[in-house]
């Protein structure tokens, strides 16, 4: 598939469902412990690491309970119930011990940015719900294209939606493995959505079409979506939109270093969502 440049006209709404999705809250959260004779410096640190972990999940429950006002009662009970058990993935880590080396009665501090990600059974239980458009949910951002499949000379449209405002970013993973930002892109940088809106991609100042070329196979979309402004990445301009110099497996890691600036809160919401589409001769 190739791009060309071109004003962007409105097609059809044909609903194709996303087969993947992650939704998740990122935060910062700090952790201590100290070394006795019955603690080595390595278990110190782990266990502070462990407190630190403890404190992200906390206080992004806390932050849950506090922001789902829906009008269901269960299912504000499954949201929080879906990040009292979630996993943490540490993002970013810096640790300080009072002394080095350290000695016994010495204590670790660590400090650290985690992707806080629910209980998956109860995150599909709550994908179903006819609630999830609630702006006071988790964030949730769907992404769909006209059809699953596409044959030569066929445009892609995709569309966006979320239940919240949030910032994006789409990246296209073309069938020879190429990776490219469609958005933002050099024409069309604001990259921040109101909530409850269908957006299109490629629209507005978009100068590019997505039209299906050689070589074929399976490509995909990617969103990554986040309360907070997102990361960054390694970019060079390809005409209306970027070349990403980031491998795709880092590109998510980075773009989830999102800037945590919200007022008191320290934390963002976090969703990835992606598509498969099926071009060919």
């Amino acid at each position: 598939m190739r791009f060309k440049i071109f004003i962007a006209l409105l097609l059809p709404l044909l609903f194709a469902p996303s087969i993947y999705a992650i939704q998740s809250s990122i935060t910062e959260s700090q952790g201590y412990a100290c070394m006795g004779e019955d603690r080595t410096k390595r278990q110190t640190e782990e266990t502070a690491l462990q407190d630190a972990k403890r404190k992200a999940i906390e206080q992004v429950s806390t932050y849950i309970q506090s922001e789902t006002q829906v009008k269901d009662f269960e299912l504000q009970k499954d949201i929080v119930n879906a990040y009292a058990n979630a996993k943490v993935r540490v993002i970013e880590s810096q640790g300080k011990w009072d002394s080095e080396p350290p000695k016994v009665g010495d204590c670790y501090r660590i400090k650290i940015k985690a992707e806080v990600i629910p209980d998956e059974e109860a995150m599909k239980k709550i994908s179903q719900s006819k609630e999830l458009d609630d702006p006071s949910a988790p964030l949730k951002v769907k992404v769909w294209a006209e059809k699953k499949a596409y044959k030569a000379g066929e445009r892609i449209k995709l569309f966006l939606k979320g239940n919240k405002p949030f910032y994006a970013r789409v990246l296209y993973k073309q069938a020879d493995g190429s990776l490219v930002q469609i958005l933002p892109n050099p024409y069309r940088k604001d990259n921040y959505f109101q909530g409850g809106v269908i957006y299109e991609i490629p629209s507005g100042p978009d100068r590019f079409e997505l039209e299906v070329t050689p070589p074929f196979g399976e490509e995909s979309f990617i969103v990554y979506a986040s309360t907070a402004e997102l990361g960054s990445l390694e970019l060079e301009q390809a005409g209306g939109v970027y070349k990403v110099r980031t491998n795709l497996d880092d590109a998510g890691e980075k773009t989830r270093g999102i800037k945590i600036v919200e007022a008191g809160s320290k934390k963002g919401e976090f969703a990835e969502e992606k598509i498969n589409i099926k071009v060919e001769k």
